[in-house]
């Protein structure tokens, strides 16, 4: 997959790399603006984190290392979800390490791999999976476009893991 997908971008963006014995996962990665967070889990390490800050410090780019706990990803445990909203699994991420983002809406307690959405311009993508989440997201006026991936789900995919977002 990695192949593939390089060939299909290095066509619009400049590649660059994460060597060994770096490790970066796509799903440990949140942009918000000009700044990524990075979750620091079993598939995304320090040394990777590292390479990543040092590769995107020429472009203004600011890289925060945020420790993950109780899920696979960054993006399990919190995505954007509207401009300066967050949705966020307070068990597994603290509020705390987004400093003054805006607002955060919190997974329901009883759908904990609910915060993973897909925010896009005129709507935010998300799973039929969590509809008590959901309803606290379409409550906060965000526009909700609701998907059935309950087949990635089965393997702990959600909408973000099969998602490469970015401007031409």
């Amino acid at each position: 997959e990695t192949q593939a997908v390089a060939e299909a971008l290095h066509i619009y963006r400049e590649l660059a790399y994460i060597k060994p014995t770096g490790t970066l996962d796509g799903g440990d990665v949140l942009q918000i603006g000009r700044t990524l967070y990075v979750g620091k889990s079993c598939r995304s390490s320090a040394v990777g984190i590292s390479q990543l800050r040092e590769i995107l410090k020429p472009f203004g780019y600011e890289v925060i290392s945020i420790p993950v706990q109780g899920c696979l990803h960054l993006k399990s445990a919190v995505t954007l979800v509207a401009e300066n909203t967050l949705l966020l699994n307070p068990s597994w991420v603290s509020p705390d390490r987004f400093g003054d983002i805006g607002s955060i809406v919190t997974v329901d307690p009883s759908e904990p791999y609910g915060a993973n959405a897909l925010f896009l311009d005129n709507g935010t993508v998300y799973s039929t999976e969590y509809p008590k989440t959901r309803r606290k997201l379409i409550d906060c006026g965000i526009n909700v476009v609701s998907l059935d991936i309950s087949e990635l789900s089965k393997a702990e995919g959600e909408v973000t893991c099969c998602s490469i977002i970015f401007d031409f």
